[in-house]
């Protein structure tokens, strides 16, 4: 099943509650919550306070990416605040501290996350695959909204979907970056099942629709089945 994750870095944080109910209204599975910290990528964004506000605001699955340095040191914090889904860059730390980072998460009884750079190998991800929930896979560069679809992804997609398959795993493949209607089924077409949308879905002027347009597109791309390398 496709499953459509808002990005609130695109919302109006004036009227965020607002905002947000509107697409939890429009059939949003997820909300994504993207954090960042002016180290691990070159702007900042929200934290744990935004995240409690979201928390009492909605009841929707909150989707949290860390693009922080040292994500382990934060773990506690975001979970005990409202994180549904706590997802830690494998570039961000060595493997030994992404690996406590996902093991704390999974004792605090949230859903782990591991998250890839464009340009990190999609092996990267093996070592914590068989532990996480979700895989994120970024199709931009990650620290700034409104970039485009980077289309040499595809085949990464299409290289982690093949490894979730054959290990049996229940694990979901996000992707997030330049999804609009058109590269929404490309994603899903090489096996992604989780799309995040910024401005795609926020600045649409009927947000429903748009969550709509995406699910149908990504959904008529997946029947077609995953293009294997």
């Amino acid at each position: 099943m496709i499953k459509i994750a808002p990005s609130i870095l695109s919302a109006d944080f004036a009227r965020l509650g607002e905002d947000i109910e509107d697409v939890r209204r429009g059939g949003a599975d997820y909300l994504h919550f993207d954090v960042m910290d002016g180290e691990f990528v070159p702007n900042i964004s929200i934290g744990v306070p935004v995240l409690n506000s979201v928390r009492r605001a909605t009841d929707m699955i909150l989707d949290v990416h860390l693009m922080i340095d040292r994500p382990v040191r934060y773990i506690d914090a975001f979970s005990k605040n409202g994180a549904d889904i706590i997802n830690v860059h494998v570039e961000s730390d060595s493997p030994e501290n992404i690996r406590a980072a996902v093991d704390r998460t999974l004792e605090l009884g949230k859903r782990a996350a591991v998250t890839l750079k464009p340009k990190t190998p999609a092996e990267a991800v093996l070592p914590y695959l068989d532990d996480v929930s979700l895989v994120l896979l970024m199709t931009v560069e990650p620290g700034f909204g409104g970039q485009s679809f980077m289309y040499d992804m595809l085949d990464k997609i299409m290289k982690i979907r093949s490894w979730i398959d054959s290990r049996g795993l229940a694990c979901e493949l996000e992707v997030d970056g330049g999804i609009n209607p058109y590269t929404a089924k490309l994603a899903a077409e090489a096996g992604a099942n989780v799309l995040v949308a910024g401005s795609d879905v926020f600045k649409a002027a009927d947000r429903g629709a748009r969550i709509a347009l995406l699910r149908k597109n990504a959904e008529e791309a997946a029947r077609g089945g995953v293009k294997q390398k």
